[in-house]
């Protein structure tokens, strides 16, 4: 198996990252979801440059291809990429909230092969020596059964259909033990 690469995207990166989330909303997720499911989530699914400019957002890579992509956020906003209305950028508070796993995809090529459980080791860590104790993602039901498989549990089950077709999501959150105890 080839080991997987990590390192904090850049803007320099976007067109790439654009490129790897069609690929994983066309592909793993479309088996989930009807076609315009898979539409809507375009909308309301996508790159965050906040997330990048924060320096919170991870590129994994596979023999120097764009294998899969994630990040972490002290910001309110749940999902949703730089076009999705409704997004909040205030800073949350460690101790009190819970830290946001964003914008997880794995391009088709490479699922399967660790490349969700590392995003998720990685954010997990970070938030941790942030001081945050709890972190919270929105789920899609394709990306379910990683995340119950590295311990998030359901807080509540929401349908989104801003992008013109109802995309059911799932609330989910884990605690994780501070950097300080």
């Amino acid at each position: 198996m080839t080991d997987l690469a990590w390192r904090i995207a850049t803007e320099d990166d976007i067109p790439v990252l654009h490129a790897l989330m069609d690929a994983a909303i066309s592909g793993p997720l479309a088996a989930f979801l009807t076609p315009e499911q898979v539409q809507a989530s375009r909308l309301i699914m996508g790159v965050d440059s906040q997330l990048i400019a924060d320096r919170t957002y991870f590129l994994i890579e596979i023999d120097d291809q764009a294998a899969g992509c994630g990040g972490w956020s002290y910001r309110i906003t749940s999902y949703g990429g730089d076009h999705t209305p409704g997004r909040e950028p205030a800073p949350l508070n460690p101790g009190v909230d819970a830290a946001r796993v964003r914008a997880m995809y794995t391009h088709p090529d490479f699922v399967r092969r660790g490349v969700g459980k590392l995003v998720l080791s990685l954010c997990e860590a970070a938030a941790r020596e942030a001081g945050f104790d709890r972190v919270e993602l929105v789920a899609t039901l394709g990306g379910e059964p990683l995340y119950r498989a590295c311990g998030y549990d359901d807080i509540e089950r929401i349908v989104d259909a801003r992008g013109g077709a109802p995309v059911p999501l799932i609330r989910m959150g884990k605690t994780i033990r501070p950097a300080s105890a």
